[in-house]
């Protein structure tokens, strides 16, 4: 990665979040609603970024921490009565209670044994879900009521229902993940998770404690993914087992490797390409998923390391 000037990284960022901010207005509702959803799934997709692209660990456990949030924020809500800041704040404690939990696991495995290891404990958070349907609705979850799902700021109340609402509430948190991660990764603890993920054994040598540099990463991507999964709760207002699922933890690879690993806007470029060429595909045959292999394939062959991640190999080196 080559180095440019401070401003340009956080220019480019706080101009993408500009560009966001001013599809609010001139979007079709469809995809008004459609690009509130794939704002919060990209948040989760950083949040496994952060983990896969900076430091290597391959996880297929994600979608406990995601799911977490997203049970953390529900329950809360509907068997407690708890508010909207209150119930967030609950799926992001839960999240990252996990990930601490986990990581000092997991973390004394390495390569495919972590990979298995993580989808292991993913699984059982699953079942766990399934066990204790009289509280999480199984399979069928449970939709959170609109009348829960308001937020009270002093005199205001925002209906999160509200598409304008949901749509900025979704940019708000986009926005300020974006920001953090990219602060992260421009760090100096930023450049020890990638010397991590290039050598391992030549970093210790180096002096730095590689466990703990990796369990904090564990943990912030964890907490970043339950951020997603509460407000995909408090925004869409379901919570299901299906987020929970294996499938789950393979969607936010996808979506890194799509948009390009170890790049900060690529998690988002991922998300919106994988959704938009699903919705547009399902809409012309019910054989979609032959288009989408295809595009997949054309995208593999041209952008070996993603959209963002090659374009910041033949063009533009100071991409972060």
């Amino acid at each position: 990665m080559k180095d440019a000037s401070p401003a340009k990284p956080y220019a480019l960022h706080l101009g993408a979040i500009a560009l966001l901010f001013g599809l609010s207005f001139v979007l079709p509702e469809y995809h008004h609603g459609l690009l509130a959803r794939i704002m919060v799934l990209a948040v989760f997709a950083m949040g496994y970024n952060l983990l896969f692209g900076y430091v290597g660990l391959l996880t297929l456990g994600h979608a406990m921490f995601f799911s977490a949030g997203l049970y953390g924020a529900g329950l809360a809500v509907i068997h407690l009565g708890w508010s909207v800041p209150a119930a967030f704040a609950a799926g992001l404690a839960c999240g990252a209670l996990l990930a601490l939990g986990i990581g000092l696991l997991a973390l004394r495995t390495f390569g495919v044994a972590f990979m298995i290891v993580t989808m292991m404990f993913a699984q059982v958070f699953y079942l766990v879900i399934l066990y204790f349907a009289a509280w999480t609705g199984g399979d069928q979850g449970m939709v959170v009521p609109q009348p829960m799902r308001v937020l009270v700021l002093g005199s205001t109340s925002l209906d999160l229902t509200n598409p304008t609402v949901r749509y900025m509430s979704a940019l708000a948190l986009f926005s300020i993940v974006l920001l953090i991660s990219l602060a992260i990764v421009r760090s100096g603890y930023g450049r020890v998770l990638v010397a991590i993920r290039e050598n391992e054994e030549r970093t210790k040598m180096l002096g730095y404690d590689t466990f703990s540099s990796k369990l904090a990463a564990v943990v912030i991507s964890g907490s970043i993914c339950a951020a997603s999964g509460a407000a995909y709760a408090l925004l869409f207002g379901y919570v299901g087992s299906s987020f929970a699922s294996v499938q789950y933890s393979i969607l936010p690879l996808l979506w890194v490797l799509l948009g390009g690993a170890a790049t900060t806007l690529g998690p988002l470029i991922g998300t919106l390409f994988m959704y938009y060429v699903i919705d547009v595909a399902s809409g012309y045959t019910s054989a979609y998923l032959l288009i989408v292999g295809m595009a997949l394939i054309l995208l593999v062959l041209f952008f070996p390391r993603g959209i963002l991640g090659s374009i910041r190999q033949r063009w533009l080196g100071w991409l972060p």
